[in-house]
């Protein structure tokens, strides 16, 4: 049987990290960085799905209508153990 360790052609590449991406390039021309940022922004921008005029409304209805129950909600709660730390402390109201 023969030893697996001694065959070095095929292990030649073991045991070290594989190199992550661009890494034996750097560009050090902060334009070059800057132009490829802002056209990966326009790429990016180029992909986003706008919701239609309709469905802004509805959304932001939804919202007011949510924030305004939580609001309501809370406020409730405020007034509730308001009262009763005016009670349990003997507070004049």
């Amino acid at each position: 049987m023969a030893d697996d360790t001694s065959r070095s052609d095929t292990t030649a590449g073991k045991g070290r990290p594989t190199p992550k991406r661009g890494e034996g390039r750097s560009e050090r021309n902060p334009f070059k960085k800057l132009g490829r940022f802002f056209r990966e922004v326009v790429e990016q921008l180029r992909k986003v799905v706008y919701p239609t005029r309709r469905q802004l409304v509805t959304y932001s209805i939804v919202v007011l209508v949510f924030v305004s129950i939580m609001m309501a909600y809370i406020g409730g709660l405020d007034l509730l153990f308001g009262d009763l730390v005016r009670r349990a402390f003997g507070a004049d109201s």
